[in-house]
């Protein structure tokens, strides 16, 4: 969506606000000052041979107050900053349509399990009273046997924010083949930060001790990680000054938080990313298309009620291409197992229908790409799943 002059009309706006402020200022400053210089006059003390004349002081103020002309000086940048807020909620209204419910089509879905995603979002983001006021509500039974892991993984993450990895490393090892299964080195880099901190607080024996307990299981996969934190024993108390000070950024803290959310969803099975959040931030994005679409659709109502897919693309930050389905860029079906996408030897993909057809079905012809100059073998073409 084009902003541009949205934002130059807020500009407009904020400037003339900010000019109607400094005038008002001035003036306010120039009235309170000739009204504390005439009450200095009025409360000066008369010496024996004069005395100050009260209605003269009061004349001469009201005079002063009249060629200032407070309304007369802040008229002028009111009126201009009335006229740029008149015009800014006329450049809302002309770029944004408030009736997005032109973009909604009855669609069947199944409430209980939308109940369940927005129960598993309030206990993913810890608001838990939220969470199972809504489940008895709702009666979302299902989602309540969620809040137990999420409550173990909140609890995790406030522990890590207090800087103590405690119940972080005895959730990992318990973890530990599942952690493993993924690829993931959590519980190696749990026990580094428990080690460091072992280190500052407790010294060089302690850590030395700590070391041949929990970092020798690790030795055989991960010797080089090994040797720096051992090497770091030789820097104790003047670690920040070593060669290893990386090892004390605040920063690891951080990051082992996400990536311990991460695994710990993964392992429930679940996407450590809100789906509801998701889908309402892509909603978000694609609904100025689809908005669009239903005002050039005005009057065909039931062409877009029975549409299966949408004549326009839906364009979507990277964030949200998590390439669920493939669709065919020859013949914009689907894929399906029955017609899944092939890999051609030049790199492009195409389901195996437009394959088949493009080589006439003969195995042995081969066929040009309709995306670059190559030629390709149909016994070259690779599944890519299904």
């Amino acid at each position: 969506m084009e902003l541009n002059s949205i934002k130059d009309t807020f500009d407009r706006v904020t400037k003339k606000q900010k000019l109607s402020s400094s005038k008002s200022q001035e003036v306010i400053e120039q009235l309170g000052q000739e009204i504390e210089q005439a009450l200095s006059k009025l409360q000066s003390v008369p010496d024996a041979t004069s005395q100050p004349d009260h209605k003269l002081i009061l004349t001469e103020l009201k005079t002063k107050l009249n060629e200032i002309a407070p309304l007369s000086q802040l008229e002028s940048t009111q009126k201009e900053l009335n006229i740029a807020l008149t015009k800014y909620p006329k450049q809302l209204e002309k770029s944004f349509n408030p009736d997005i419910s032109k973009a909604y089509r009855n669609v069947d879905f199944d409430s209980h399990t939308v109940d369940q995603i927005i129960a598993n979002h309030f206990y993913l983001e810890g608001l838990f009273d939220l969470g199972d006021c809504f489940v008895n509500e709702a009666k979302a039974i299902e989602a309540a046997e969620m809040r137990i892991a999420f409550l173990e993984m909140n609890q995790i993450l406030v522990a890590m924010k207090s800087r103590n990895p405690e119940p972080a490393l005895k959730w990992a090892a318990t973890n530990s083949n599942k952690l493993k299964h993924n690829g993931s080195d959590l519980e190696l880099k749990l026990h580094r930060l428990q080690f460091v901190e072992v280190l500052q607080n407790r010294g060089r024996d302690e850590a030395l001790n700590y070391a041949r307990t929990f970092l020798t299981p690790f030795a055989s996969d991960h010797m080089a990680e090994i040797q720096k934190l051992m090497a770091c024993l030789l820097w104790a108390g003047r670690l920040d000054t070593s060669p290893y000070s990386e090892f004390l950024s605040p920063t690891h803290w951080d990051k082992l938080a996400e990536e311990l959310n991460r695994q710990f969803c993964n392992i429930m099975g679940q996407s450590h990313q809100s789906p509801l959040s998701v889908t309402i931030a892509a909603g978000v994005q694609g609904l100025p298309t689809l908005l669009k679409l239903m005002n050039v659709m005005t009057g065909k109502q039931q062409e877009w009620q029975s549409m299966k897919q949408l004549p326009v693309p839906v364009d979507l930050d990277r964030e949200f291409q998590f390439h669920s389905v493939f669709v065919c860029p020859v013949s914009r079906d689907q894929s399906s197992e029955e017609n899944p996408p092939m890999l051609l030897s030049c790199g492009h993909v195409l389901c195996k229908q437009s394959i088949t057809k493009l080589s006439k079905n003969n195995s042995t012809r081969p066929f040009k790409c309709p995306y670059c100059p190559s030629e390709v073998e149909v016994s070259k073409c690779r599944q890519l799943y299904f």
